[in-house]
């Protein structure tokens, strides 16, 4: 039973899952239903480490004008993909824009699939040492020499550990546990568990959108991505492109998707094989978010989201007093 004090702020509802799941939609029918609760309505903030850009929204599924008319949205559009982030960034921001929204007695709904800024904003992160643009670059330079399976050998000489969970194409990862054991002395995963503790009051609802179908997953994959060419994703990754500034060296550009058009526009691939490798890319990142939240079980509540009554079974899962 959730104590008086809990229960004297509006719930932090996150809800998470795979990408292409349905999240979007099923928190803009959460955040209509919280207009007959006991608080003041809803109001989203975003937790994916790509709609945070500019410029990027046909390929990230960035909520259109109107979800954004119906229900305010938090976190979206506010860097250049220039820019670099992090999860400590986002958990600084989260917090902020978290306790504004229940100053309005209303419900923050945090929705996105970026699993680490869930982490980070609840568990707080480990006593890591911060990003070095230089040493970035000079890894960027050896991966473009040597590949990056090269890279991720390395890394399985000194962090072994890290290296068994990460796969070699996964450049971003590969690149922040060297980082990591280069600056920190030691290996990434043996800095794990150093974590703040966390600093939100009141009612938490993990609830993680779980498809039991992995090749219905595929299919709301392909068919979803066969609409963003429809829309102009190659337009706009050409639009990027064309800026002279970017690079696929970027966190922003090596977002699923973007990458591979990348490639077909520098014309080292057609678009067949764009829309092919993007989908077996954006397959092995829904395959790694469900491990993630499998780990988890215990800390998530999960619900099928195409079942037809997937909104009464999150709103069910909200613990009592809350709703």
């Amino acid at each position: 039973m959730n104590s008086p004090e809990q229960n004297s702020v509006p719930p932090l509802i996150i809800l998470s899952g795979p990408t292409a799941t349905g999240k979007s939609a099923l928190a803009l029918a959460l955040c209509a239903s919280m207009t007959q609760s006991r608080w003041s309505g809803a109001e989203i903030v975003t937790v994916d480490s790509a709609q945070i850009y500019r410029g990027m929204d046909i390929g990230t599924a960035k909520p259109d004008a109107a979800a954004r008319v119906q229900v305010p949205h938090h976190l979206l559009d506010i860097l250049d993909p220039a820019e670099a982030y992090s999860a400590a960034r986002f958990a600084s921001d989260a917090l902020t824009t978290i306790a504004e929204i229940r100053s309005r007695n209303r419900v923050p709904v945090l929705v996105g699939g970026t699993l680490l800024y869930v982490r980070a904003l609840l568990e707080g992160l480990s006593d890591l040492p911060a990003a070095n643009a230089e040493f970035r670059e000079q890894l960027e330079a050896e991966g473009a020499e040597l590949g990056w399976g090269a890279l991720h050998a390395r890394l399985a000489r000194i962090d072994p550990r890290s290296a068994a969970r990460l796969h070699p194409n996964d450049v971003q990862r590969v690149q922040r546990a060297l980082e990591i054991a280069h600056f920190a002395g030691a290996p990434a995963s043996d800095r794990q568990g150093r974590a703040q503790p966390p600093t939100l009051p009141g009612v938490v609802a993990r609830i993680a959108l779980m498809p039991p179908d992995r090749v219905a997953l595929t299919l709301r994959i392909q068919q979803r991505l066969h609409q963003m060419i429809a829309r102009g994703f190659v337009e706009e990754v050409a639009a990027l492109r064309s800026r002279g500034d970017l690079h696929l060296g970027l966190p922003a550009m090596r977002a699923v998707g973007y990458r591979q058009l990348w490639g077909h526009l520098e014309g080292q691939y057609d678009l067949q094989e764009a829309v092919r490798l993007s989908v077996v890319a954006t397959r092995q990142y829904a395959k790694r978010q469900m491990t993630w939240l499998r780990g988890e079980s215990e800390k998530w509540s999960w619900i099928d989201p195409v079942e037809p009554n997937a909104l009464a079974r999150v709103l069910s899962l909200l613990p009592e007093g809350s709703k």
